[in-house]
């Protein structure tokens, strides 16, 4: 198949685009809780956030760097909107009873700098992710989607990693902390992706087969920005 995919006429493309801003929502929320797993420290981010490059890839193998662009800026209204209730509601008064307000703060609370981290490195990382798999995908002819998922989230993954965990944690540990959480969270969310290989291919294979589409971005504009193309 060498087809213009169609999102619009698509049976599995907004399940797949709601399950993508949901990963980042969430991904988002948990993103200040630090865990400890042997020499590793990474955020709980650093478990969920990753299956977001799994649709990333799914949504551009399959239907295309067009249709994979605006989803990308889905979910960075989402985001958008989330990083602002969370602001909101925190400055809401409460009332003398509820002595929950430290707690919400200490969570919720630190979540407009997580956010404004994510968003950046997302915006950054996954139009990365989807510009490498899209254009290798070309180059390739359509062969070894494993090297195209792999290679792409190598750099996607990098991009964001370094990009998030400086803008959201710098000034609050030690540089060797930091970068122990950039290289820590950045073999995790690699590694994921390795391993989700299989996954990956079966998902991909089933969608095209039911779909009937099999996305080749020939000739079309990869500025982020440019979101005025039929998909």
């Amino acid at each position: 198949m060498d087809t213009i995919a169609h999102s619009s006429h698509s049976k599995y493309f907004l399940y797949i685009a709601i399950a993508f801003v949901a990963v980042q929502l969430i991904s988002n929320t948990v993103a200040v809780k630090l865990i400890e797993l042997g020499p590793l420290i990474i955020s709980g981010a650093t478990l969920i956030f990753p299956i977001s490059y799994i649709f990333g890839d799914i949504l551009t193998e399959v239907y295309g760097y067009r249709a994979s662009r605006k989803i990308i800026w889905s979910g960075f209204g989402a985001l958008v909107l989330m990083s602002f209730f969370y602001w909101f509601v925190q400055h809401l008064p409460a009332p003398a009873f509820w002595q929950d307000q430290a707690a919400f703060d200490t969570i919720l609370g630190a979540a407009p700098r997580i956010v404004l981290a994510s968003m950046i490195a997302y915006f950054a990382g996954e139009f990365s992710n989807s510009f490498i798999l899209s254009r290798m995908k070309v180059w390739m002819e359509g062969s070894h989607l494993w090297m195209r998922t792999i290679g792409s989230t190598v750099v996607g993954e990098g991009v964001d990693s370094i990009l998030f965990a400086t803008l959201a944690f710098y000034g609050t540990m030690p540089t060797s902390a930091l970068l122990t959480v950039i290289v820590s969270i950045y073999v995790v969310k690699v590694a994921y992706e390795v391993l989700a290989t299989p996954i990956t291919y079966a998902i991909v294979g089933k969608l095209k087969r039911a779909e009937g589409i099999d996305a080749y971005d020939r000739g079309i504009s990869y500025n982020p920005f440019h979101l005025s193309e039929e998909v």
